[in-house]
């Protein structure tokens, strides 16, 4: 589950309800003069294109076929990349982008393609490269300026982000997806009052635009008006809504009715919302519980042992993990109030080389077990890939940096094997209260019924559990509802563990000025406040399915219940 929607998330895409119609949108009229500029020449080029369109049999084999036969055809090369990344071969699409631009660097579509690519695959400096080649070309494009200011979000350039999303909203002021965009680049930097506004005018551009209300909602600390919740409930009588502007605005509902104490009311709102997001997903418990399996059955104190030497010994990293809505923000600006350590993001490169590992196939024991098959020159460079992927985001020089990616608990051995010195902390929050605010939290098409967050919550309870049986001492754990109630002890431990000298600063986090890109952005510009530990019990008369999933975990808290404490191995 992904922690919040951001620039990155949202579709470009022209609505009939955005105030213009598509001819008239300049970033469609951009898109067609991209498209136009390199028209396919070959007649047979052009045939197989439109059967490809269509998935006609025997298309993409046609294609195949001309290619080989028309090595230096740099149009059937670009299609066969289109090709491969529309089929999830991402890797051979990157080195059929590769081949097509050498063949003609001047393809300007097929460099747009491998730019978005590169950022989908997550190397953005190399994504930013080519956003300035594109940009050499044709310096006002619209949809190049506007692929570059998300990548600069993303690695943490924002005043160079800002002044192009400014720029973009001037120039296409009818445009709700540009105002969209511009809130939540404002929002990520503290902006609180112009990210309002900037939602606001996507609003009155599109009122059925449910992403920028649920923005709105998001923010957690904005309250609607009367107007605005009529005129959300208004939206949400139209047949004609999308599946996802229905969700979003569902989700918004919820969180103004629970503003104005209709609990029950803003759970029947957030369980709607839930269930058209599920529509498209499910959860998987049994592939969980392999995962689950795998790992205690691999990550053992032998194993360990016999990789004592293994990975880069490099102390810069510290790792945020747990389940999402458990104060792992909280945590992660307070640290990014020492001098000694850079708040960053949340980093997709472990996730990356996982997946790596696993050569694509995705099943759940396929990870664990390719590690057992590796030597300990293997762990140190995918620790030196990590340090070097994540270099891009590091902008001030502090020696530690923290990858706040909840996740991550899922990899724990792994990070453990690659950086067998970096620091590992658990971020934990009492279970009722993580996992209704992980239901009411729209994460976009991952969001998991009560009784599936429940039993979530229990694998991660147990992985964990696990970890710290076979690497004892190695993994903090900081407890909310601690955290909460002593902020200076619990912030003194923590700096213990990490090995750095107490600074006054770190209890004055809120005036710590970064960006923040979570849903807790609005959150962690306050001093802390108990507000949030007991507001579950709100709404605990709806929440039967996720109390009986989460059963022992629940009564146990914050202990480990002792059947998910035994662990597999030696």
């Amino acid at each position: 589950m992904s922690s919040m929607s951001g620039p990155a998330a949202q579709r470009d895409r022209s609505r009939s309800g955005d105030g213009v119609s598509g001819t008239q949108d300049a970033f469609a009229a951009a898109q067609a003069r991209l498209s136009a500029a390199r028209t396919l020449r070959n007649k047979t080029l052009r045939r197989i294109a439109a059967d490809l369109k269509t998935a006609k049999p025997g298309s993409a084999v046609e294609l195949k076929a001309y290619a080989a036969a028309h090595p230096d055809d740099a149009e059937a090369v670009w299609l066969l990349a289109k090709l491969a990344e529309s089929a999830g071969r991402l890797d051979d699409a990157l080195a059929l982008f590769e081949e097509c631009l050498s063949l003609a660097p001047e393809f300007i579509a097929a460099r747009f393609g491998f730019a978005r690519l590169l950022r989908r695959l997550h190397r953005y400096a190399g994504a930013l490269e080519e956003a300035d080649r594109l940009l050499a070309t044709d310096s006002r494009n619209l949809l190049f300026r506007q692929f570059k200011a998300d990548v600069l979000s993303i690695v943490g350039e924002d005043a160079a982000a800002l002044v192009i999303w400014h720029e973009l909203v001037r120039e296409t002021p009818e445009r709700a997806e540009g105002w969209l965009l511009l809130g939540h680049a404002l929002r990520a930097n503290g902006l609180q009052e112009d990210a309002i506004l900037a939602y606001r005018q996507a609003i009155a551009r599109h009122p059925s635009l449910g992403a920028a209300w649920w923005a709105l909602a998001n923010l957690k600390t904005f309250r609607f008006s009367d107007d605005e919740i009529a005129a959300m409930r208004e939206r949400l009588r139209s047949s004609e809504l999308s599946a996802e502007d229905r969700a979003n605005l569902l989700y918004a509902l919820g969180k103004a009715r629970e503003d104005h104490g209709d609990y029950a009311g803003s759970f029947e709102s957030y369980a709607k919302g839930n269930a058209g997001l599920h529509a498209g997903f499910e959860y998987d418990e049994e592939g969980a519980r392999l995962r689950l399996q795998a790992s205690k059955a691999v990550f053992t104190p032998a194993f360990f042992a016999s990789h004592g030497e293994a990975g880069d010994k490099a102390r810069d990293p510290i790792f945020v993990v747990g389940c999402p809505r458990s104060g792992s923000t909280l945590i992660e600006q307070i640290l990014a109030s020492h001098p000694a350590v850079e708040g960053t993001s949340e980093l997709p490169y472990i996730a990356e080389l996982v997946r790596g590992l696993a050569g694509g196939n995705r099943r759940p024991s396929e990870y664990p077990y390719a590690l057992q098959q590796m030597g300990h020159e293997a762990f140190g460079l995918l620790g030196q890939e990590y340090l070097a992927r994540a270099k891009v985001h590091r902008k001030s020089g502090r020696p530690c940096f923290i990858d706040k990616t909840p996740a991550n608990c899922q990899h724990t051995g792994f990070i453990r094997l690659i950086l067998p010195n970096a620091k590992i902390i658990d971020a934990r929050r009492h279970p009722a209260a993580a996992c209704l605010s992980m239901f009411k939290q729209n994460f976009s098409r991952s969001n998991l019924r009560l009784r599936e967050l429940g039993f979530f919550y229990r694998h991660y309870v147990e992985l964990m559990a696990h970890f710290d049986r076979v690497l004892p001492g190695r993994i903090h754990r900081v407890i909310y509802e601690n955290m909460v109630a002593d902020p200076e002890g619990e912030t003194r431990r923590l700096l213990d563990y990490l090995e750095l000298p107490f600074d006054e600063r770190c209890l004055r986090f809120y005036e710590t000025d970064r960006a923040v890109r979570t849903p807790s952005s609005e959150q962690v510009r306050r001093p802390i406040s108990s507000e949030a530990v007991e507001h579950w019990r709100r709404f605990e008369p709806w929440l039967s399915p996720l109390l009986k999933s989460l059963g022992s975990v629940l009564t146990a808290y914050p202990a480990v219940p002792l059947e998910l404490a035994s662990s597999i191995g030696d």
